[in-house]
């Protein structure tokens, strides 16, 4: 995505929590909570950090941000494959959404404006003219409670947020939960949930920036990438959904074999102009799911490390790291350059509050909306 512009059951019963503590021992590795940063009204940020199955997660409560994932290659060495900072101030100046929580609505609504129940609400625009994921104080930028669990030999992190009637000039207060668990096979699974007291419409993703080859280290252009998806949505110079899905057949897009990410960005395209790359909402073929079906498979042939994401959501946004400029500096000391890392964003379709042919985003009092989406780890 374009950097800004200027189980229905909550696990709280099943769980052992220390919210207060400084460290919290859980079963298969251990919930440490540390002190990050402040924020310019004095307000705390800490870090949490947990480890199972092999992988190590870090965790920020200031928008819920993966601040590092670290995963071994194939000769056991590990590398952490998220981009990030090192310090709260860096992600506060300019971060592009650096593995942060999405909401209420990842991707984009045309001109920030949508209609509810004969009802128009306006949204900021914080993308041009368009509004970008929940608008320019989105749950990016939010102190989320958290609170470690242990679930059998399962770790992970419950995380709660309230976004009052009115927020960012969207409908209804919203009770948002959003759960990071790591299980004893080393996946990362999101669970995501949220109740309403009004109609509003709901759209939560994650928005890490992959690069499997380690943060840091260069392009990613050599990863090869397999979407499970023969359609994709084409969208304007505000790369906003022109209609409906068009197919991948005979296009740079089609990723439905695995491939270099690379090989094709630099083919002419009326569709690659407007996003310098990808930056696309890819129709997976399973549609929406009940339970997590898989969406896409990401290989660094260098490392070995794989990355296996499955889903119930129905779309994948692929943006393909093509606003990255070299301005930003990682927590290694090196700059991110264009290509440096890509985004598989699990969500809805982008302007679905403005498009009734799209799969709904519409959440109202009484119905609760869940997602889930997991990531699988390998060599």
């Amino acid at each position: 995505m374009r950097p800004r512009g200027t189980g229905g059951t909550s696990r709280t019963s099943r769980t052992s929590r220390t919210s207060e503590a400084s460290e919290a021992v859980v079963e298969g590795g251990k919930a440490v909570k540390t002190f990050f940063g402040r924020l310019a009204d004095g307000a705390e940020v800490s870090s949490w950090s947990l480890e199972n199955g092999g992988t190590r997660l870090k965790v920020l409560d200031y928008g819920g941000i993966v601040q590092s994932l670290e995963i071994p290659d194939r000769h056991g060495r590990y590398a952490n494959v998220s981009l990030g900072f090192g310090s709260v101030e860096d992600y506060v100046a300019g971060s592009p959404y650096f593995g942060a929580l999405i909401g209420r609505f990842g991707n984009r609504i045309a001109e920030g404006r949508f209609t509810l129940d004969d009802e128009s609400h306006q949204l900021p625009r914080n993308d041009g003219a368009h509004s970008l994921h929940g608008g320019d104080e989105g749950f990016d930028r939010r102190i989320w409670r958290i609170e470690p669990f242990t679930e059998g030999p399962d770790v992970g992190l419950l995380l709660r947020l309230t976004s009052p009637d009115g927020d960012m000039g969207y409908p209804g207060t919203l009770q948002a939960q959003v759960t990071y668990t790591l299980t004893d096979g080393g996946d990362w699974r999101i669970d995501y949930q949220a109740t309403t007291d009004r109609a509003t419409v709901v759209n939560l993703t994650s928005h890490v920036y992959w690069n499997l080859a380690g943060e840091g280290s260069g392009s990613v252009h050599d990863h090869e990438l397999e979407i499970a998806a023969s359609r994709y949505l084409p969208v304007d110079a505000g790369l906003i959904p022109t209609g409906g899905p068009a197919d991948v057949a005979g296009t740079p897009f089609d990723f439905r074999t695995a491939k270099p990410v690379g090989r094709d960005l630099r083919v002419a395209h009326e569709q690659s102009l407007h996003s310098k790359g990808v930056d696309h909402n890819y129709v997976l073929d399973k549609g929406l799911t009940a339970r997590p079906e898989p969406a896409a498979v990401l290989r660094d042939p260098a490392s070995g490390r794989t990355l296996t994401i499955a889903t119930t959501e129905p779309g994948l946004q692929f943006y393909s790291g093509n606003f990255l400029d070299g301005s930003l500096v990682g927590p290694g000391g090196r700059t991110y350059r264009q290509g440096d890392a890509l985004c598989l964003e699990t969500q809805h379709y982008p302007d679905s509050p403005n498009r009734p042919e799209f799969p709904s985003t519409v959440l109202r009092p009484g119905e609760v909306y869940r997602t889930t989406t997991v990531h699988s780890f390998g060599v």
